[in-house]
C-alpha cells in the first residue's frame, strides 16, 4: 500500500468548459486548473452524459448511465446495492472521504444517513442539497454523525477548509478524497448566481461566449457573477494542489454545463454544447504530461479511468472505458467516436455527440419526471458544429441531411441498447425545424 497513489476528485457545478483558459476562455479565470493541464491531461471533447446534477453524480459514482444505476433524474436516491468509486477504493484499502454536495441521498435539507453515503466512510461532511442548506456565504452541512456542521465565510472557501481537514489529517495508508462543490451553480432560492463580495466587479464588460451573444436569457445579469465564481473554485482548487501529496492523481470535471436560459427555462437539461460539454483534467503520477486528448470522452469514463490510473481492477459492472491509453498514445481501435447522453426533467430525450454532428430525438408524449426511457422517440435536432459551432441552425427535417440523419439515427439507436436500454423506434422529422 506504501507505493499506491492518493486519489482526490474536484467536482464543479454547472461549469462550462469554455470557462477554463486552456479550453481558450481569454479571461484568466483558471491559472490553477491551467497549470494542472499543463503537467497532466486536458480532455479537449468530454461531454457529461446527463446533463442533470443527481444523474450525473450517480454516472461519475459508478461508472454506469443514469438509467442503469436508477438516478435517472433529481430526487431519487442512488440505490444502496450500487457499488461506486468508494466501495472500489475502501476495498483496495484506502481512506475513503467525502465534502460537499452530494445529491443522491434525497434528504434534501436533512442529513445523510451512513447506509445513503455510497461507500464513503472515513470522512464524510456533506449535505444532500447544499443549495437547500446554505446560502452563498453561511450554512450548514452534516458530518459522520448526523450532526450539523455550520460555517460562515464563502461556501467555496468553507467546503475547502472542511475537505482539508481531511487532506492534512495524518494517514497510515493512501487516501480517495471526493470534494463537491456546488459552485458556479445558481441559488435557487435567490434565483440568481452570487461570486465573493467584489468578484464580479472585474467581469461586467467582459468576454461573452459566441452561443450567448444576442440569444434571450439571463446571461447579461449572471455572466459576470457566474465568472467570478469560477475564479474562486479555482483559487481553491489551488489551495487544494498545495495540501495534497506529490503522489496524488487528481481529476477536475464538472456534473454538467450551463447555458443561462438561452435553450429552455433552465440551465441545463438540454443537448447543446452549453449543456452537456465539460471541463476534464487529470493529473499525477503515470499521467502523461502535457498532453492534450482530442478524441471524444464522457463523464462514465473516468470512474473506470481513475481505478485503471491507481492501479486497481475496473469492475466489469461499469459501462465507461479507461481512458488511460488515449494518453499513453495506444487508443484502442474500437474506440468509440460519439459520446452518448440521456436527458430527463425537461424532456424525456437521447442523443449523440460526433466530433461534427450533434443528433437528439425526444419522446413529447412521455413524462419527464416519470419516465425514464421511451420505446418511441422522435427527431428534434441535428447540428453541423463544423459550420455551426453555436448551434443557430436546426438541420433536423431537411431532405438535403435526410441521410446524415439516417446514419446517426442508427448509430444513436445501437448506443440505446449498449446502455442497457431495450431498442427504441426513431421517427424520422417529416417537416425542416
Amino acid at each position: 500500500m506504501a507505493d499506491q497513489p492518493n486519489v482526490l476528485v474536484v467536482l464543479s457545478d454547472q461549469q462550462r468548459w469554455d470557462t477554463v483558459g486552456s479550453y481558450g476562455c481569454p479571461l484568466d479565470l483558471t491559472p490553477n486548473l491551467d497549470a494542472l493541464a499543463a503537467r497532466g491531461v486536458r480532455f479537449e471533447h468530454a461531454f457529461t452524459c446527463q446533463p442533470v446534477c443527481a444523474p450525473a453524480r450517480g454516472c461519475l459514482q459508478t461508472g454506469k448511465y443514469a438509467t442503469a444505476h436508477g438516478v435517472y433524474r433529481n430526487g431519487i436516491p442512488l440505490p444502496e446495492t450500487e457499488r461506486t468509486l468508494a466501495h472500489a477504493f475502501g476495498d483496495a484499502g484506502y481512506a475513503t472521504g467525502y465534502t460537499g454536495k452530494w445529491h443522491l441521498a434525497d434528504t434534501r435539507d436533512g442529513p445523510i444517513p451512513p447506509e445513503r453515503r455510497g461507500g464513503y466512510r472515513d470522512h464524510w461532511i456533506a449535505a444532500d442539497l447544499l443549495e437547500f442548506t446554505s446560502h452563498p456565504y453561511e450554512g450548514r452541512l452534516f458530518g459522520a454523525d448526523m450532526e450539523e456542521v455550520r460555517f460562515e465565510g464563502y461556501r467555496v472557501d468553507a467546503t475547502t477548509d472542511l475537505a482539508l481537514q481531511f487532506v492534512e489529517r495524518r494517514h497510515d495508508r493512501p487516501f480517495y478524497l471526493f470534494v463537491s462543490y456546488l459552485e458556479p451553480h445558481h441559488q435557487n432560492d435567490l434565483n440568481r448566481f452570487v461570486a465573493p463580495d467584489g468578484y464580479a466587479d472585474r467581469y461586467r464588460s467582459a468576454w461573452v461566449p459566441g452561443d450567448l451573444e444576442s440569444r434571450p436569457g439571463d446571461w447579461p445579469s449572471q455572466l459576470a457573477d457566474y465568472f467570478g465564481m469560477c475564479r474562486s473554485i479555482d483559487e481553491n482548487l489551488g489551495r487544494l494542489l498545495a495540501a495534497v501529496p506529490e503522489n496524488t492523481i487528481i481529476l477536475y470535471t464538472s456534473d454538467h454545463g450551463c447555458h443561462f436560459r438561452t435553450r429552455n427555462a433552465e440551465y441545463k437539461r438540454s443537448c447543446h454544447e452549453s449543456s452537456i460539454r465539460i471541463p476534464a483534467v487529470i493529473a499525477g503520477p503515470g499521467i502523461a504530461r502535457g498532453r492534450v486528448v482530442e478524441q471524444i470522452v464522457s463523464l462514465v469514463d473516468f470512474p473506470p479511468t481513475l481505478l485503471d490510473a491507481a492501479g486497481l481492477p475496473v469492475a466489469p459492472t461499469m459501462q465507461g472505458r479507461t481512458l488511460a491509453p488515449l494518453w499513453r498514445g495506444d487508443p484502442p481501435v474500437d474506440w468509440r467516436d460519439e459520446a452518448f447522453f440521456q436527458i430527463s426533467e425537461a424532456e424525456v430525450g437521447r442523443g449523440i455527440r460526433t466530433r461534427r454532428w450533434k443528433y437528439s430525438i425526444y419522446a413529447p408524449d412521455r413524462s419527464p419526471r416519470d419516465d425514464s426511457g421511451s420505446d418511441v422517440y422522435q427527431e428534434r435536432y441535428l447540428y453541423d458544429l463544423f459550420a455551426d459551432p453555436h448551434e443557430r441552425y436546426n438541420l433536423i427535417g431537411r431532405a438535403d441531411y435526410a441521410e446524415i440523419a439516417a446514419e446517426l439515427r442508427a448509430r444513436l439507436i445501437r448506443r440505446i441498447v449498449e446502455a442497457g436500454e431495450p431498442a427504441s423506434e426513431v421517427v424520422p422529422a417529416k417537416y425542416p425545424a
